[in-house]
């Protein structure tokens, strides 16, 4: 019987011990893996966060938790901490995903694998899987809820996210494929970043509808903040009843809203999912040395509204 001992060796050391055809000098207690999510400002992230820890504690591994607080600077400082620390392995959703390349790039040259959560980086070869919502088919679900809702048209405030990142790209670029095709049936009367923030999305949704002639029929957010944000904006003006507000997340306070009557509807990508699959990834590939038959793992996302709402993943922390 052969006993394994905890051993010092670092994520590159492991690859080659395994290239020489030796058995991976480490069990599950001896893995420390970093988890490093955006901002834990963010609802969101918070709830991501927690469940990569979960996971982490029932594959019986350390995490070694990293807040990038809103800060791209400070994230690429906590990965190349990480690197100088030896961890094992990396499962991160970077803030920016141009600007955090190359440190990941530094992670996978050092022979530590990379997981990516919820927002993808292109470019940087060697990255061992993404794991994430198809953010283009949210975005897609969202244009299909408000043809439901609206048949024969509807003018629409369009909240964008965080600029550059990808998941704010992914779902504009949906919502505009479906809505798109349909000529002016449908028309962006105005579009407008909000940052992911919800004072953002309060204070631009009441500037856009200071500028506007009429309300638009719809306010379509790339994520739950935001859209909650334009609810208390639209709340404040008494139009609360007239214009239809559909988010992106599904949060519980989100989620809340929808059962009462606020938000129309929030799209489901099943963060809990996405961090329990990364990690089952990432320690599958540290201990067994298992490569995932495709780096692309996506899940579909869903609209949640009040018709389904027994579907959203976060339905049992509602008040």
């Amino acid at each position: 019987m052969t006993i394994l001992r905890k051993t010092s060796l670092t994520g590159a050391a492991l690859a080659t011990a395994m290239m020489l055809g030796g058995t991976a000098p480490a069990t599950a207690q001896d893995l420390t893996i970093m988890t490093s999510v955006p901002s834990l400002g963010f609802p969101f992230f918070v709830h991501m966060m927690k469940e990569l820890e979960a996971e982490g504690e029932v594959l019986g591994v350390a995490t070694n938790q990293s807040d990038g607080q809103n800060s791209t600077p400070k994230q690429t400082a906590d990965v190349e901490t990480a690197i100088i620390q030896g961890v094992d392995g990396i499962v991160i959703s970077p803030i920016e995903v141009d600007a955090m390349a190359p440190a990941l790039q530094q992670a996978v040259d050092n022979g530590i694998p990379v997981v990516t959560i919820d927002r993808r980086v292109e470019g940087v070869p060697g990255i061992l899987a993404h794991v994430g919502a198809d953010n283009v088919l949210g975005g897609e679900a969202q244009g299909r809820f408000i043809m439901e809702k609206f048949p024969d048209g509807a003018t629409i405030v369009n909240l964008q996210g965080q600029p550059g990142a990808s998941p704010a790209i992914d779902r504009n670029a949906g919502v505009h494929n479906v809505l798109d095709q349909h000529g002016d049936k449908y028309p962006f009367i105005a579009e407008q970043t909000a940052f992911f923030a919800r004072d953002k999305g309060l204070s631009v949704t009441e500037s856009i509808l200071a500028g506007l002639d009429s309300p638009p029929d719809v306010i379509v957010a790339a994520n739950d903040d935001m859209a909650l944000g334009a609810l208390e904006a639209v709340s404040a003006l008494g139009l609360r009843d007239q214009i239809l507000i559909i988010g992106f997340d599904a949060l519980p306070e989100a989620l809340a809203s929808v059962r009462d009557g606020g938000l129309a509807g929030t799209v489901e990508q099943f963060p809990g999912g996405q961090s329990r699959k990364a990690m089952q990834v990432m320690v599958s590939h540290l201990q067994e040395g298992v490569t995932p038959e495709e780096n692309l793992i996506l899940l579909t996302p869903i609209v949640i509204s009040s018709d389904n709402i027994d579907m959203a993943e976060r339905l049992g922390e509602l008040n």
